[in-house]
């Protein structure tokens, strides 16, 4: 065990996941959201290496740390469901409600490329397997994150260029448009979005979940000295990160899209080194870290915290910054806003044991059930 009374692992996990994710949602918050699949020109040499490291590091790695995160909270749920005897049909039905709800209302108003909305179609999908064993789980859930990948780097080697006349009016829309004309435009992209992400990442944010959840059932998540994360870090995290970082280069120095496929493939091997190394850093810390893993704790407070400022900072109904600043600048942004949040939650859960956004979620959860504290 970590010598806590906690599994501290998922704790660590929520906090290295939320400043991954935000590294690779302002690349399209704060440029294109339509033309950013294709390949972004790299404008100088801070640019070029900006772009290189954000997709040769965090670029699909950060959604499968959050998604392994999402199958750790299905098993916490479920013992906090049993040792309270709550009925946890109900309870988990209300979370994916609540969950969907604010996905669309995340994805209407501040960011298109919504996770929360996927995570409840397919959380929904996970509530049938609740009671699979953890060999069982792993099995499927390598599986899922396998074909999801082949299939993804398919795609992604295929795709045609965004029409201009769509580029066209995002610009118009970011840069000139009122808020009303901006929500419009981003309830549009959701609306086109969603069953794609739903089906292209949704595959393989169900296989994380299993992952997730395997590790909770076989004692994994409690246990950051086990044997199979310390393999994960000697075999997975150097040659996932090698490859990824190389396709990076290719992709954004020599221009090769078919790279991208590969950053694709090497994704879950880097995702697994990840997990090893957050295992080991997984120690009980001191008074300020402490605080900052607490904070870290209100996880969809600081997700949705980061879309809304930085929307706003970003389109011409805030300060207008879209397509004004440059990569490496956005990046400081994100990074510097997602540690603003972490310090405010932080100062939040002295007076609160959840954060604001934790709180609506926890009231639709448990609406009608017993009030009793889970996990």
């Amino acid at each position: 065990m970590t010598g806590s009374p906690r599994a501290l692992m998922p704790d660590y996990l929520r906090l290295i996941a939320l400043f991954g994710i935000v590294v690779v949602n302002v690349q399209f918050i704060g440029f294109s959201l339509v033309n950013g699949f294709d390949t972004p020109i790299a404008q100088s040499t801070a640019e070029f290496v900006t772009l290189w490291l954000v997709d040769g590091l965090a670029l699909y790695k950060s959604y499968a740390l959050f998604s392994v995160m999402f199958g750790v909270g299905l098993g916490f749920l479920m013992q906090s469901a049993e040792r309270n005897r709550i009925a946890f049909g109900t309870l988990y039905r209300n979370r994916m409600i609540g969950l969907g709800l604010l996905g669309v209302a995340h994805g209407c108003l501040f960011f298109p490329g919504d996770i929360l909305f996927v995570y409840s179609v397919m959380g929904s999908i996970l509530y049938l397997l609740r009671n699979w064993d953890a060999r069982r789980l792993v099995k499927v859930g390598a599986v899922l994150v396998v074909v999801q990948s082949v299939a993804s780097a398919t795609l992604v080697t295929s795709q045609g260029e965004t029409p201009g006349d769509i580029v066209a009016l995002e610009r118009e829309v970011m840069i000139t448009g009122s808020f009303f004309a901006v929500i419009w435009f981003r309830t549009i992209a959701f609306v086109i979005m969603s069953p794609f992400l739903v089906f292209f990442q949704g595959i393989a944010a169900l296989g994380w979940f299993c992952l997730g959840l395997a590790a909770v059932k076989s004692g994994m998540i409690d246990q950051a000295e086990h044997r199979l994360w310390a393999r994960a870090r000697r075999w997975c995290l150097g040659p996932g990160l090698a490859t990824s970082l190389l396709a990076s280069w290719m992709l954004h120095a020599q221009g090769m899209t078919s790279a991208s496929a590969l950053i694709l493939i090497a994704a879950p091997i880097s995702t697994l080194g990840y997990l090893g190394v957050i295992a080991a850093m997984s120690r009980p810390p001191g008074p300020v870290m402490q605080r900052v893993l607490a904070a870290g704790g209100s996880s969809l407070s600081i997700y949705l915290g980061q879309s809304i400022i930085l929307s706003t900072l970003f389109s011409g109904y805030g300060f207008g910054l879209w397509e004004e600043v440059s990569r490496p600048v956005v990046v400081l942004m994100a990074v510097g806003v997602t540690g603003l949040l972490i310090g405010a939650l932080s100062i939040w859960r002295t007076a609160f044991r959840l954060g604001p956004f934790e709180w609506l979620l926890r009231r639709i959860t448990y609406a009608g059930q017993e009030k009793s504290s889970p996990a």
